[in-house]
């Protein structure tokens, strides 16, 4: 698989991994299984204690590169998140070590799903996050139906959701999405900084913690994977999904309602 997808900088006890494709950084199966390995090798590497996941380029991720599917027709939406997402999801909730984003610009779908798995987030005030699945008729997936909530509040989870409206970087830092917002310029020193501290710290604890956390706030992340995969196979053969997926190929807006 591409070495470039993804780079590798492990320095003085943090990995940084950096999304690094040149499609506005959308993911496809190739570069989960790239971060799926990269990170079951920091699980292993003692010399791991932090894990610094950014971006190159404007945007953080626009998600799923959608093209992966074709036309859609014959793919199955369950098997593909049991494949990608769900266990990627799952790994960075069981990594015993913080995970810290940082993150530049938009963030979108899968790509959200990714960053609300990590246990702290910084960004500029240029990020912005958008649940996305409803722009193309799908519901959430990758964590996000549970996690965004989690995190924000139920009612703005589905404000973002059903409206699909951004929310915006002071927003981020309002609702205890983002734990730090800071100017672009100082970013990369910022994230650098705060995983330093990370990794200098007593990382055993932190992995015990995060423990509590999942068990006390997440105790059904993997029940729910799992029923968000079903819901997204129901979604995926529905009306909804066809014309929204056909209205952002040809770039247009959707009709739902015919």
């Amino acid at each position: 698989m591409p070495d470039d997808l993804i780079l590798r900088e492990l320095n003085d006890g943090v990995l940084a991994l950096t999304l690094n494709r040149s499609k506005a950084n959308a993911l496809d199966s190739t570069m989960v299984a790239q971060l799926q390995n990269l990170l079951k090798d920091a699980a292993r590497e003692d010399a791991v204690r932090c894990v610094l996941l950014k971006a190159n380029g404007k945007l953080f991720s626009a998600g799923q590169d959608v093209t992966e599917f074709g036309g859609g027709e014959h793919i199955s939406f369950r098997k593909h998140l049991q494949k990608n997402y769900n266990p990627l999801i799952l790994q960075m909730r069981r990594l015993e070590k913080p995970i810290l984003a940082a993150i530049q610009g938009a963030t979108a779908g899968a790509a959200l799903g990714l960053v609300l798995a990590c246990d702290l987030r910084i960004g500029s005030p240029e990020a912005r996050f958008v649940v996305g699945f409803g722009g193309i008729g799908l519901a959430p997936d990758s964590g996000v139906s549970l996690l965004l909530p989690a995190i924000i509040g139920l009612g703005r989870a589905a404000q973002a959701t059903f409206f699909n409206e951004p929310i915006n970087a002071q927003q981020a830092l309002d609702w205890g999405l983002l734990n730090a917002l800071v100017p672009a310029q100082e970013l990369e020193a910022k994230a650098w900084d705060w995983a330093s501290r990370l990794a200098n710290g007593p990382v055993s604890a932190m992995g015990l913690a995060k423990r509590d956390f999942n068990k006390a706030m997440l105790p059904n992340l993997e029940e729910v994977l799992d029923y968000e995969a079903h819901n997204q196979e129901i979604a995926g053969q529905g009306a909804d999904h066809k014309e929204g997926l056909a209205a952002f190929l040809e770039k247009r807006e959707a009709k739902y309602r015919k």
